[in-house]
């Protein structure tokens, strides 16, 4: 049977069953305690992905078993000397069998004594305890589904390492509308939310997702009209009810040019706030730094500049009426775009100039950092505004559901990197001054690269930086995405303690950052099929090929089902029936 791309032997025609003996140790390639190779017996086929088994009896120390993945598989005459001895052979002029053999990478030894298994041993496929053994899954305490292996059987990650405990962080690599690496974060993040081992602690885990690509995921809380009871049944298989996520709130920009602040979607009606910072909260919080948030900026020479001029805007502004407008040294700001054009008035006058910069700054200085300014003007001024009540609830926040969206698609680059960052820093704070790990914050991070690349400096990637390294302990976890990993900064990648990879462009793979991927599986990754994922996890020593479900929430604005309504009242009700109608006359 196939689910979503992985086979199940044991239904298969022709597939050896778990615990069945497939083929014996080589004795004409070197074993070692770390890998094998094994010669099949006729009618017995292995697959990559495929767990084995074999036992050795060492004297002292009583069975041994030795257990690992395949690896590697191969077929060949044995006989032939040339390379057109196989039109002879296939003609049955010339003698020759037809030999397939398998290379294992040993995933365990139980118990620890690391000798070689013995040529010629019968080697098995893993049935399903010697299969949990030998992928850790008998000693993870805590494990959340990740999906289904090649054999049809569910895969596990130890969620010590996602939560803090022993480790943190997610890495996801892929080439872009092919890796399905969004697809594969929010099934992670369905598992933890569901799979019970938050236990008490589930209905206050939170999750934030900065959304950049269309309105797809605005959708998490819909049921997907296209699973159908196959794709049910996987869930059933995984531990995991077949529904979508139960609690979502999304927060949008406001349209360009709306008075109102009306959200900027076209697709959800319902459960949508907009979002916006007032210039009294722009100058009080110094988010100036963000509106100057690409490496390009930290490298200028007005990077200094930025921080003088943020300080004199929060010692400086008052706020004016209840729309969050400004005063600032006598002239007063209603927009972003007021703002800008005062601070431009400010620097550039000889006498105002060296109290915003508090001291002698080139004239050339205050023009770059400028120019920077004016071109924010467009993108920061449906977001950064002082028109609007300042009562009305406009911030990002966690608290009103289980999963928060803030939708990014809508807005130029230059504003999602300043969305990201201040709220990536208001998050962080907030976990910082609660004193406790718990609960947990999961961040969901498409694009990583463009907000913590691997050369120069920028605000967010300082705050990044901050959440790989520090986050572990103040219950921040990072699921970032990426094309490229070769293009983030090391760090953040290094602090990853579970590691995925899709379809990988093959100039990639062969970079440095994919050495926890072994040869084979590097190729391998370069022709994945969408919904196939590689997974490397501490303890396991080899990546696991996993194949996650259909999703049963609505990943597209199609495939969402209506949300459930209530049965309407009859319209009728409360008027005069028939025998109640009074004449008019």
């Amino acid at each position: 049977m196939t689910v979503n791309g992985a086979v199940n032997q044991e239904a298969s025609t022709g597939m050896p069953a778990a615990g069945e003996a497939v083929g014996r140790v080589l004795g004409t390639q070197a074993a070692s305690p770390l890998s094998f190779w094994i010669g099949l017996e006729p009618g017995k086929i292995v697959q990559l992905d495929d767990v084995v088994v074999t036992r050795r009896e060492v004297p002292g120390y009583g069975p041994v078993l030795v257990a690992g993945v395949v690896t590697t598989v191969e077929a060949r005459h044995e006989g032939a000397a040339y390379d057109s001895d196989v039109f002879l052979i296939a003609d049955g002029a010339l003698p020759a069998a037809v030999v397939e053999v398998a290379e294992v990478r040993v995933t365990r030894v139980e118990p620890e004594v690391f000798v070689p298994p013995l040529p010629g041993s019968k080697v098995f496929l893993a049935g399903a305890d010697d299969r949990d053994q030998a992928l850790y899954f008998d000693v993870m305490e805590r494990r959340i589904p990740l999906g289904m292996g090649r054999d049809g059987r569910p895969l596990y990650v130890n969620f010590d390492f996602l939560d803090g405990t022993r480790g943190a962080h997610v890495s996801i690599s892929g080439v872009s509308g092919v890796a399905t690496k969004t697809s594969f974060a929010t099934f992670l993040l369905y598992s933890i939310f569901n799979s019970g081992v938050l236990e008490g602690e589930a209905a206050n885990t939170k999750a934030l997702i900065f959304s950049v690509k269309g309105e797809d995921l605005l959708f998490l809380d819909h049921d997907n009209v296209r699973l159908d009871e196959r794709a049910r049944s996987v869930y059933a298989r995984l531990g995991l009810p077949a529904q979508p996520f139960g609690s979502v709130h999304v927060f949008a920009p406001p349209r360009p040019g709306d008075a109102n602040g009306v959200p900027h979607v076209s697709t959800r009606t319902h459960g949508v706030s907009a979002f916006y910072w007032t210039l009294v909260e722009f100058c009080e919080e110094e988010l100036l730094r963000f509106v100057f948030a690409d490496a390009d900026d930290e490298r200028a020479g007005y990077s200094l500049l930025v921080g003088q001029v943020a300080a004199r805007l929060k010692a400086w502004a008052e706020p004016v009426g209840e729309g969050g407008a400004i005063m600032v040294r006598g002239t007063s700001c209603r927009t972003f775009a007021d703002l800008v054009e005062m601070l431009s008035d400010q620097l550039q006058d000889e006498a105002s100039r060296t109290d915003w910069t508090g001291a002698q700054t080139p004239l050339g200085t205050v023009n770059a950092f400028l120019r920077r300014l004016r071109s924010a003007v467009r993108p920061l001024s449906p977001i950064v505004r002082g028109d609007l009540p300042f009562y009305r609830n406009h911030v990002i926040r966690t608290s009103d559901a289980q999963v928060s969206i803030v939708d990014l698609h809508n807005l130029p680059e230059r504003a999602q990197r300043f969305v990201v960052g201040v709220v990536l820093r208001g998050e962080f704070h907030r976990k910082e001054s609660s004193g406790t790990a718990r609960p947990l914050l999961f961040v969901v991070l498409d694009e990583l690269n463009k907000y913590a690349p691997r050369e120069g400096d920028s605000p967010i990637k300082e705050i990044l930086l901050d959440v790989a390294e520090r986050g572990r302990s103040l219950g921040v976890i990072l699921i970032g995405a990426q094309q490229t990993a070769s293009e983030v900064e090391r760090r953040i990648v290094s602090n990853s303690a579970v590691r995925v990879a899709g379809r990988l462009d093959p100039a990639e793979s062969a970079r440095s950052e994919y050495g926890w991927l072994p040869p084979a599986v590097r190729e391998r990754a370069t022709i994945a099929k969408p919904g196939t994922m590689f997974v490397a996890q501490p303890e396991i020593p080899v990546p696991l090929a996993v194949v996650f479900p259909f999703p049963a929430w609505a990943t597209r604005p199609a495939e969402a089902a209506a949300p459930p309504t209530k049965a309407s009242a009859d319209p009728f009700q409360g008027l005069p029936g028939v025998e109640d109608d009074i004449p008019p006359f």
